[in-house]
């Protein structure tokens, strides 16, 4: 557990988190205010540093050129610029060089130090400025002036000034090392570069624990609202304060609450519908069963009926037999709704299942079989029948015969298209083909079937772990349905079997599927072209 703290501040320092805006935002704010403290500061002392201590060596050289300098004869010899420029560099710690003339036109020199410092160091400009002679009015008293000049030899920074005597004398040079000051102003910007990383730091600190006070309850509020997404509408947010984030978890707790009892109420009448069409249902199937027996003896019957009445016998035993299959298909999508249809499997050849569907319902003459035997599947051989009657019947219905069907093994899957030659599926159509009771023309409302047939093929599908596909024939030439199922459906059913929380009553042969009553059942679905 040592490392994880670090691991959760790493963790939460994501390049595009809120935290590491923030701490972004804080450092750069705390850098521009040290940086701009800290150099302010250092000019400022850099500034009081260099004028303090040249002012002290020009102010010295001053005094040194009056008492000194001056007392020298108009015309002295070298002996004595030599000497006075050595006791000139004993009184200030800097170097000195005079300049006079022994006679007119033949200057003489006298240094302190020849090693250190001679006239060839001094810069010409400031020769020129001490060798100008202004004229002397109300803003100028003096012909002559004390300059200055902070030059760079051999890397270390010097203070050069000159001036020269008023009234005839030698002219005077000092060089002053500032080195000393350069190393002070060194040791300042290192202090004042060591006291802004440490008030980076401090403000990457601060912004982590502002950042920390401001993000949990977001981030508790992130967590509460995947988890009543996840479904848990009893989630809640623990409330504290009174500042914006209380309000929002108060907020979150209200909606949460509203939501819960809104889905509350409409679980309520979701149940109550399947129930009554469930209820209905199977209430309707027993007067049905008679109704079905009665019509079968009608239908045997026909032929010596009346022909007065034999359309009206012919037109009740359609109609009962569409409203037999009507509330089959009902009672089947009630227990999709409900999560208790089951997979009953069985390890099956393909082939023989599709050709056995084809020849409960006489579709022999009309569908083109392409399928190999020794393809073998484990699925629900009652609904894969139930999803063959419906894709096959839809196509011969609303297609063009032949209608092909071609079985095809995959690597994980099972692939079965159904493809017919009719005039396609209006592109409008195509994304509602397997939507309830979904028909294209709104011109025939009522038709042969219910429009479940495609809708419960699908969900069939689905339970098996696969799916349907619609599309359009490439060449324009029909219609092409694509049934996958995976070569084994067991771990689908274990899926579907934990979700729903045990077995139910309606994959186990207690409930007829639509589509298995013979050759009628797949007819009575009405199709979405």
């Amino acid at each position: 557990m040592s490392g994880a703290p670090g691991r959760g501040i790493l963790a939460g320092l994501r390049l595009t988190s809120l935290r590491l805006r923030l701490v972004v935002v804080f450092a750069l704010v705390a850098l521009t205010a040290a940086v701009s403290a800290s150099g302010i500061a250092y000019w400022l002392n850099r500034e009081a540093v260099l004028t303090r201590t040249q002012d002290a060596a020009l102010d010295d050289f001053r005094r040194e050129m009056q008492n000194r300098a001056a007392a020298l004869p108009l015309r002295p010899t070298q002996a004595e610029l030599q000497n006075a420029a050595e006791q000139m560099a004993d009184g200030g710690d800097y170097s000195v060089v005079l300049i006079g003339e022994r006679d007119a036109g033949k200057p003489i020199t006298g240094v302190s130090d020849r090693d250190d410092f001679t006239l060839e160091d001094v810069p010409q400009s400031l020769r020129d400025a001490v060798d100008d002679r202004l004229d002397v009015g109300a803003g100028n008293p003096a012909p002559y002036h004390l300059y200055w000049q902070r030059i760079d030899r051999g890397g270390a920074p010097y203070l050069v000034g000159g001036s020269r005597i008023v009234g005839g004398g030698p002219t005077g040079y000092l060089l002053k090392s500032l080195g000393q000051e350069r190393e002070d102003l060194a040791s300042l910007g290192w202090s004042l570069a060591i006291a802004t990383l440490l008030a980076l730091i401090g403000s990457a600190l601060l912004a982590q624990a502002a950042a920390t006070t401001v993000l949990k309850p977001v981030h508790r509020l992130g967590e509460a609202a995947r988890r009543l997404g996840e479904g848990k509408l009893d989630t809640r947010l623990r409330v504290s304060g009174t500042d914006e984030l209380a309000e929002l978890a108060r907020t979150f707790n209200k909606t949460a609450e509203s939501l819960e009892t809104k889905v509350a109420d409409m679980s309520a009448r979701e149940e109550s519908s399947r129930r009554f069409v469930a209820d209905m249902s199977h209430e309707l199937r027993t007067p049905l069963t008679a109704l079905t027996a009665v019509t079968e003896v009608l239908e045997d019957e026909a032929d010596s009926l009346d022909p007065m009445i034999a359309p009206a016998v012919n037109l009740v035993v359609s109609e009962t037999r569409r409203l037999y299959d009507l509330v089959e298909n009902l009672m089947e999508v009630t227990r999709f709704d409900a999560g208790t249809a089951r997979l009953v499997l069985d390890t099956v050849d393909v082939a023989d299942q599709v050709t056995a569907c084809i020849d409960a319902r006489a579709w022999l003459d009309a569908v083109e079989l392409d399928a190999e035997r020794g393809i073998m599947a484990r699925l629900d051989p009652r609904r894969l029948d139930v999803i063959l009657a419906n894709l096959i019947g839809n196509a011969l219905k609303h297609g063009g015969s032949p209608v092909r069907v071609s079985v095809r093994p995959g690597d994980t899957e099972l692939l079965i298209e159904v493809r017919d030659h009719g005039p396609g599926i209006p592109e409008e159509v195509l994304p509602h083909v397997f939507d309830r009771f979904y028909k294209a023309s709104a011109s025939r409302p009522r038709s042969e079937g219910s429009g479940l047939g495609l809708s419960i093929a699908m969900e069939n599908a689905h339970i098996h772990g696969g799916d349907i596909t619609a599309a359009n024939s490439p060449d324009g030439d029909g219609a092409v349905f694509v049934l996958r199922l995976p070569h084994d459906g067991e771990a689908a059913a274990d899926c579907e079997a934990a979700e729903s929380g045990g077995p139910g009553d309606g994959g186990n042969g207690t409930g007829r599927d639509a589509g298995s009553r013979g050759p009628d059942a797949a007819h009575g679905e009405e199709g979405p072209r």
